[in-house]
């Protein structure tokens, strides 16, 4: 492919994914296929010689699309958002056209450059204490993981190299071995200190947690990969009170925040906790900046060694929405996800089972675990909506997440209306056995 094709295939890929945008709402949300439905479609080998364009596209509807769950239909109520919008997209192809490998700041300057300066602007936008952030001269910083669970083994690691360190320094006979066995990390059964746990998105008490690890010297590390992207409104960001008491931060732009997937926001205060626990120099790597204090090399913030120039889609996203834009996006969520619970509250057959902070609301039928799988399970049967549940104590609950960027009051109100139905479907079951 020259570049002449590239100009009329990327046109044509482009009037592709605006159609199917455009159409998603018309697809069946969660596909019918059963597990490995693909491999047959397919040439058990790559072929020898070249396919055309025209056959990959048909193929796209024909073996790809029959097995994807459409997570950007308005029909989709699972798990959490994906973040998805134009501006990433197309800062996602600029990336791979610039295809640079960011290990360090000779590897591509402006990979590394604007990186740093994003995760101040996303800083601010939260209005994350100072020492989080970057600036001219900062000893924090801001980096771009690839997921919170990356994120959280990143902290975790960094902590133990830094106590680690710390009682050698303390106590020059015990070996890394013998302090290793002793150290303890504490966590709840949601994982570390969070901020909208996936569950129900519950939110622990930072002004509590937060004094407690500081005494002890403990590194807290704060998760709010969902609920994060709030914290841009004003109304919402009293649910971060706390996080100066926090060693690193994170959250997902990816999931709510309209940055395509993977971009994970972390924040250290110290950057020295993560270069001490990750820094590797083969001679290879070395460049003539990286002792100048000018720079930043951020393979050694990672576990890997290299990544992507995923910065681009948070400045697109950032300059083509603004703040507001941004802050609209979220509110319009958590509306909609209010709109629900009223919707619930009015039907005594049903129950709300935490609090709705959020976009997401727990629910269920009043009655046994067994009534609410038999309801999850004809939702996801029927799939013109899709759910997943999760367990609140000994109770079986249903999650109903606001997910899609183009979902409105109408998609809600028949979503309601379709489990509605379902569920005098499954207590006439019950009252009929």
């Amino acid at each position: 492919m020259n570049s002449s094709e590239f100009r009329r295939r990327g046109k044509e890929m482009v009037d592709y994914v605006a159609n199917y945008m455009d159409g998603i709402e018309s697809r069946q949300v969660y596909p019918d296929v059963e597990p490995g439905y693909l491999r047959p479609l397919i040439p058990a080998a790559a072929p020898q010689e070249p396919d055309t364009f025209e056959d990959i596209i048909k193929d796209i509807e024909k073996i790809i699309m029959p097995g994807v769950t459409h997570w950007h239909s308005p029909y989709f109520f699972a798990y959490f958002p994906t973040a998805s919008s134009y501006p990433a997209m197309l800062a996602d192809m600029l990336c791979g056209a610039i295809g640079c490998i960011g290990f360090s700041w000779a590897a591509s300057p402006a990979c590394t450059e604007l990186e740093t300066v994003m995760m101040d602007w996303l800083g601010k936008m939260l209005e994350l204490p100072e020492a989080f952030l970057a600036g001219d001269a900062g000893e924090g910083g801001g980096v771009i993981q690839g997921s919170a669970s990356e994120a959280t083994l990143v902290a975790l690691l960094a902590a133990r190299t830094k106590v680690t360190r710390r009682l050698q320094a303390a106590s020059p006979e015990l070996t890394p071995a013998a302090i290793m066995e002793k150290l303890v990390a504490y966590a709840s059964d949601q994982v570390v200190a969070t901020l909208g746990t996936t569950s129900c998105c519950s939110f622990d008490n930072l002004l509590e947690v937060g004094p407690l690890c500081n005494k002890e010297d403990v590194w807290l590390h704060i998760d709010a990969a969902y609920a994060g992207s709030a914290f841009i409104c004003p109304e919402f960001r009293h649910l971060l009170n706390g996080v100066e008491f926090a060693d690193s931060f994170n959250f997902n732009p990816h999931k709510w925040l309209l940055v395509n997937f993977d971009c994970s926001a972390m924040w250290v205060k110290k950057r020295t906790d993560l270069t001490g626990a990750f820094k590797l120099d083969p001679v290879y790597l070395k460049h003539s900046h990286q002792d100048s204090g000018l720079i930043t090399d951020y393979r050694h913030w990672q576990l890997p060694l290299g990544r992507r120039f995923r910065s681009l889609k948070m400045w697109f996203v950032f300059r083509m929405y603004g703040v507001k834009g941004l802050q609209a996006y979220i509110r319009k969520h958590v509306q909609l996800s209010h709109e629900f619970e009223s919707l619930v509250r009015q039907d005594p057959r049903f129950e709300i089972c935490a609090q709705v902070i959020l976009g997401l609301v727990c629910f269920r039928l009043k009655g046994s675990n067994k009534l609410n799988e038999a309801l999850l399970q004809r939702i996801n049967s029927a799939k013109k909506i899709h759910l997943v549940p999760c367990q609140l104590r000994d109770k079986f609950v249903l999650r109903f997440a606001i997910c899609s960027r183009t979902v409105e009051s109408a998609h809600v109100q028949l979503a309601w209306e379709h489990i509605r139905e379902l569920a005098a479907t499954v207590l006439s079951a019950e009252r009929g056995q």
